[in-house]
């Protein structure tokens, strides 16, 4: 087996979870105005670590037996047959499995955090089927103890967004597995916003028992329509004004998705 100076994926080993991602913008690029939440997570300084003896799943179909790595910086350096290293830290898995890191697309920890209280079930605005203005990251609370149990299971990484009560529940965030006492502490540098938005039940069962829209299919289509022509009509009058408009959360958050800023 010879050494990968190469090997570009992430994987867990017992407590420790590397994340290495391309980004396409910096902080300093996503959305001046919003300058006062960008991240601010700073990875823990590592010892140069070599784990032996491991069955590694590379998650490219890969399976490697015996083999070891070599990481260096936060970074995996080298994998296969590795040298002992008299300065690195010697871990020997003794043949347990070494996998890439799992990427949940699709959370609500931390804005639903255990144990589910009233008091701390924050997901969703549902006082309006149409709330883009509102960030799932101002509702994380960041010493949800799922976020343990999540780690324990290979979750590395994961994607924050409101709950599916609104046509246009408010944007996601991308945060790393990492204990810090703020959110921004836990944000992925650079990861773009995301735009929830619920097209099917649940808008039409929230308002519907209230006797208001959407109700119906036809509502819940209407209401993203209406919205979207708000973002547009605000773009619109934006590049025409010869003074800054008065600044508006919610569509700044449409008008972001329409430029292509936000998913």
């Amino acid at each position: 087996m010879k050494i990968n100076k190469k090997f570009p994926y992430l994987l867990i080993v017992s407590c420790l979870c590397i994340l290495i991602i391309n980004c396409s913008k910096t902080d300093s690029e996503l959305e001046p105005q919003n300058q006062a939440y960008l991240s601010t997570y700073k990875p823990d300084t590592s010892e140069t670590i070599l784990i032996r003896n491991a069955r590694v799943l590379t998650g490219s179909g890969d399976e490697l037996d015996n083999a070891s790595i070599l990481m260096e910086n936060n970074k995996i350096t080298a994998i296969g047959e590795i040298p002992l290293d008299t300065d690195a830290k010697v871990i020997d898995v003794k043949g347990k499995w070494i996998t890439p890191g799992i990427i949940d697309i699709h959370s609500h920890m931390g804005v639903y955090p255990s144990p589910g209280l009233r008091s701390n079930s924050d997901g969703n605005e549902a006082t309006s089927p149409v709330t883009p203005h509102v960030w799932a990251e101002h509702s994380v609370w960041t010493h949800d103890p799922q976020f343990t149990l999540a780690l324990k299971g290979g979750i590395t990484t994961f994607h924050v967004l409101p709950g599916s009560a609104n046509l246009i529940g408010g944007r996601g965030v991308t945060l790393k597995n990492v204990r810090s006492v703020t959110v921004q502490g836990m944000k992925f540098p650079g990861a773009p916003y995301t735009l929830k938005m619920a097209c099917g039940e649940n808008p039409k069962r929230v308002y519907g028992n209230r006797n208001q829209e959407p109700s119906t299919q036809m509502a819940n289509v209407a209401g993203y329509r209406q919205a979207w022509i708000d973002a547009q009509d605000y773009m619109k009058k934006a590049e025409e004004s010869k003074k800054t408009p008065k600044r508006d959360l919610a569509m700044e958050t449409l008008s972001g998705v329409l430029k292509g800023e936000i998913l």
